[in-house]
Parts: structure tokens; C-alpha cells; sequence
């Protein structure tokens, strides 16, 4: 059963990456890292069920802010 867009924001959140405001339009969402380079953008509302890459893109993220 696939996550919901909601959980994959709450899970940057407790990583510490923050929305960037005024980072998206409509239902995208842009995330920002103090200590990462690169920027994650999510798709959809909170309610949605997260696409596989999206999974991956935000697992991949922790990670990466986890070892800087």
C-alpha cells in the first residue's frame, strides 16, 4: 500500500528539510535542506497516495541529510 503525500512530508519535516515558500504551484511543493545541495519537489495533496518514485526521491533525501 503506497504512502500518502502527507506522510512523505512529514517525514522531510522530521528530517529537517522545510517548504520553500511560494516553491510551487497548485499541488507541488518545494522542499529545501541546510545541508544538501539539491531540492525535492512533491506532487499531489496530502491525501493522495504517493507515486513509487516519490517514495524513493524522499527516502533518498533523508538519507542523504542523515549523512551530512
Amino acid at each position: 500500500m503506497p504512502k500518502k503525500v502527507g506522510d512523505l512530508k512529514a517525514l522531510l519535516r522530521r528530517a529537517g528539510w522545510v517548504e520553500v515558500a511560494g516553491g510551487g504551484k497548485g499541488s507541488h511543493s518545494k522542499w529545501a535542506h541546510p545541508r544538501v545541495a539539491r531540492r525535492i519537489i512533491l506532487s499531489g495533496r496530502d491525501g493522495t497516495d504517493a507515486l513509487r518514485y516519490q517514495e524513493k526521491d524522499v527516502a533518498q533525501a533523508v538519507a542523504e541529510s542523515s549523512n551530512s
